[in-house]
């Protein structure tokens, strides 16, 4: 497929001398494979989940066509109990080029369940972020042809969340739960350390499994092998069990109601309900698992000491003390109560998240005595959750500070590249080049201009509750 280039419409004047934009249209032309596009070049070789949809985002704006393609390319990996791999794999890259491959996921003495696609994946998931990718890949290029690409996913989309709320509702209260740090999409944040813990480290484990992430990004701003050991324990034990949910909480070591995965589940079902008003299906099903969501969050994962919400050890039924980033991400739900609005937004201002027009949310609390700026989810400014909360800062009336983070979000790319994080002081780039949300989410925001009601929203907006 031939290369996009920028769309028109998207640049904004500079400052004087200032340097054009990066082409971030020709960073996802050359992420494309001709199947999918990959997150980068560099790390991450293979199709990776979340970014499929954030990069739907982006492409609906550059490249409507080829977005429709990524999801499907997604889709087709999609497991009959409705789970979508995290990573699904391209053949066409060797296991040297990347662990854990193919082989770690399906290895071991049990088998993958009969019926799995044959398109290798692995057996864990990610935020499901692709409902949000399809409406704004229609919203942005709506016609007969994009319909027709709707009702294709929509049952994909709708056995998503219906795994997610089923299977994974291990606490039995209605979250899901996380089995592996890797499935909230932020690895190694401080949000699993208490749960991690009680994960016995296996020492052999990274002289079976040799780690190839630290060969290519400097060690300090990677995990650690303490942790990669046991993330790698925990992998392995899943797929031993032969991904198997049932019996999770009687032989799983790791089980998490994660408030950002959550809240992204929530948000799939409002714009399922958009979906559904295409295709023909009943929107108010999504609309009433939204706002029971909603509801559980704020029940089971608001600490009002904190004013914030935070992870639950299903194990212990222990609230994480960390204050990290996910635990701002329920703003991004429309309904969400007044006061617990009001409590996010005043960590956004605080000092230990301190949002300005220079430099935008860091993952984690800059207070924190372990806040480490370099070392992957436990300090630095991840741009796709920063778009989330710029969404969700703008569905509840937050237009200036929604505005301060948008020109913060735009500083940097245009600073700095499209990293695939940020040093949360300086802004200086770290981990891959060219990266495929960043990029994909900076045409968005370009796109946005700063007018309320450009931007996409959040769907089906409700009467905010005051409870």
């Amino acid at each position: 497929m031939p290369p996009v280039g920028a769309p028109a419409g998207l640049d904004e004047p500079g400052a004087a001398g200032a340097p054009p934009w990066p082409d971030a249209a020709a960073i996802l032309d050359a992420n494309w494979t001709g199947r999918h596009t990959v997150p980068s070049r560099t790390l991450y070789p293979h199709q990776w989940s979340w970014d499929a949809g954030f990069i739907a985002i982006g492409l609906a704006h550059a490249a409507p066509d080829r977005a429709w393609l990524d999801l499907r390319s997604l889709f087709a990996a999609q497991w009959p109990d409705g789970r979508v791999p995290h990573i699904v794999f391209d053949p066409g890259v060797t296991e040297r080029d990347y662990f854990p491959g193919p082989s770690l996921w399906t290895g071991g003495d049990r088998p993958v369940p009969n019926g799995v696609p044959a398109v290798p994946g692995s057996g864990i998931v990610q935020p499901p972020v692709h409902a949000l990718g399809a409406w704004a890949v229609y919203r942005r290029a709506p016609g007969t042809a994009a319909a027709e690409q709707l009702r294709w996913l929509y049952p994909r989309l709708v056995a998503q969340q219906e795994y997610l709320g089923t299977a994974r509702d291990v606490g039995g209260a209605g979250l899901s739960s996380i089995v592996h740090p890797w499935e909230s999409g932020l690895d190694n944040s401080p949000s699993w350390d208490e749960a991690l813990g009680a994960v016995p480290v296996v020492a052999d484990l990274l002289r079976r499994y040799a780690r190839r992430d630290n060969r290519v990004v400097a060690s300090n701003h990677r995990p650690t092998d303490e942790d990669y050991s046991r993330y790698l324990s925990i992998a392995l034990s899943y797929r031993d069990g032969g991904y198997r949910d049932a019996d999770l909480r009687t032989r799983h070591s790791f089980l998490v109601e994660c408030p950002g995965f959550n809240t992204l589940r929530g948000a799939a079902e409002l714009a399922l309900a958009r979906i559904a008003g295409v295709v023909g299906a009943d929107p108010a099903p999504h609309r009433a698992r939204a706002a029971a969501i909603t509801r559980l969050l704020v029940d089971r994962l608001f600490d009002p000491g904190t004013g914030m919400f935070h992870s639950l050890d299903v194990r212990t039924g222990r609230r994480s003390p960390a204050r990290c980033v996910n635990g701002l991400l329920p703003l991004v739900l429309p309904d969400l109560p007044a006061a617990r609005v009001s409590d996010l937004v005043a960590e956004i201002v605080s000092a230990r998240f301190g949002v300005d027009e220079r430099m935008p949310v860091p993952s984690y609390d800059r207070s924190a005595a372990d806040f480490d700026p370099y070392r992957y989810w436990r300090g630095p400014v991840w741009f796709n959750i920063n778009w989330l909360l710029f969404r969700g800062l703008r569905g509840h009336g937050r237009d200036a500070l929604a505005a301060t983070l948008r020109t913060a979000l735009l500083g940097l790319a245009r600073r700095s590249g499209y990293y695939e994080y940020f040093h949360p002081d300086t802004g200086e780039g770290i981990g891959s080049p060219a990266f495929g949300w960043t990029a994909a989410l900076a045409l968005d925001l370009r796109a946005d201009g700063g007018v309320r009601g450009v931007a996409p929203e959040l769907p089906e907006q409700p009467a905010r509750s005051s409870r």
